[in-house]
């Protein structure tokens, strides 16, 4: 197993330029991280009008990455299959311009999207599902067929409420029926569907090929503050409707010895990169992370 840290970890240092990519890169050294994910939410490697790609950024990351002595894991973004004609065509084209700069970035995978995380729950039914389904499916195949030809293989992630949950993960697998098509599984992000994670890490641990580790706080009474959608730190609902609040790994109410217990015992050997999105110190909050998911894994 080779434990590291996602760069969304630290989006509110890097935003607020507490951080520069490059001084975040070296503190997840300095603190033990074997590997690194990037999420270009709080940087970018290409200009935002005309799609150039940066080639002197992803070198000085490449370098940078190199010399403090972290692998470069996993390229994230965001994506949204379920539209329709010239709307989707432009989506499947942005998405394999993101596969280009990840192949830059030396990156083996790179996870994206479906579907709007944040999808009205009126449009979440199963029916909804079933429609968008196919699309969703050749989108990614087509999407993952570019990254072949790139050098690195595509993940989707259980993200959201729509393209999440053991079954709907599953099932789009299986139709997009990809050798070059894995599953990042996040261990918080499975609550967001009230299904219990240490459940989903044993089932999911054969098609699994990097792992989000994550924690939440669960209360099923409104504990104030609480909207909808807003996961950023703030208290949000889960599909069946109880209250979710990131936390500090193995602080919050997800049971971090089952879950890694769970994915060891089923043979997972592969990346993990804790992901941190609560409200306290994203430093802090990192580096407790780091030592408690190092610790647990040797526990178990």
């Amino acid at each position: 197993m080779h434990l590291g840290l996602s760069s969304y970890s630290l989006d509110r240092e890097i935003e607020t330029g507490k951080m520069t990519l490059a001084q975040a890169i070296d503190w997840a050294a300095a603190q033990g991280a074997e590997c690194m994910e990037l999420v270009p939410f709080a940087f970018r490697f290409d200009d935002p009008v005309t799609g150039k790609i940066d080639d002197g950024a992803i070198a000085a990351v490449r370098r940078q990455a190199r010399d403090a002595g972290v692998r470069l894991c996993n390229y994230s973004v965001l994506a949204d299959f379920c539209k329709e004609g010239e709307a989707l065509e432009q989506e499947i084209a942005r998405v394999c311009h993101e596969v280009d700069i990840a192949a830059a970035l030396g990156m083996p995978r790179m996870r994206h999207d479906v579907c709007g995380f944040r999808r009205p729950q009126n449009s979440n039914t199963p029916a909804d599902f079933d429609r968008w389904l196919p699309v969703m499916a050749e989108a990614a195949n087509r999407v993952s067929e570019h990254g072949r030809k790139q050098g690195l293989m595509t993940l989707i992630e259980n993200h959201g409420f729509f393209a999440n949950g053991c079954d709907r993960v599953d099932r789009i697998m299986r139709l997009v029926n990809n050798d070059n098509y894995g599953l990042l599984l996040d261990t918080g992000n499975i609550v967001c569907v009230d299904e219990q994670a240490e459940v989903a890490a044993q089932a999911l641990a054969p098609i699994t090929k990097m792992v989000h580790l994550k924690d939440f706080y669960i209360r099923t009474r409104d504990p104030g503050d609480s909207t909808q959608f807003d996961c950023a730190g703030s208290w949000f609902r889960s599909r069946g409707g109880k209250y979710l609040r990131g936390a500090i790994l193995a602080q919050g109410d997800l049971d971090m010895y089952a879950i890694l217990s769970a994915l060891k015992h089923s043979g997972y050997d592969g990346d993990i990169a804790i992901e941190f999105e609560g409200l306290e110190d994203a430093k802090y909050a990192s580096s407790v992370g780091l030592k408690n998911a190092r610790r647990i894994w040797d526990a178990v």
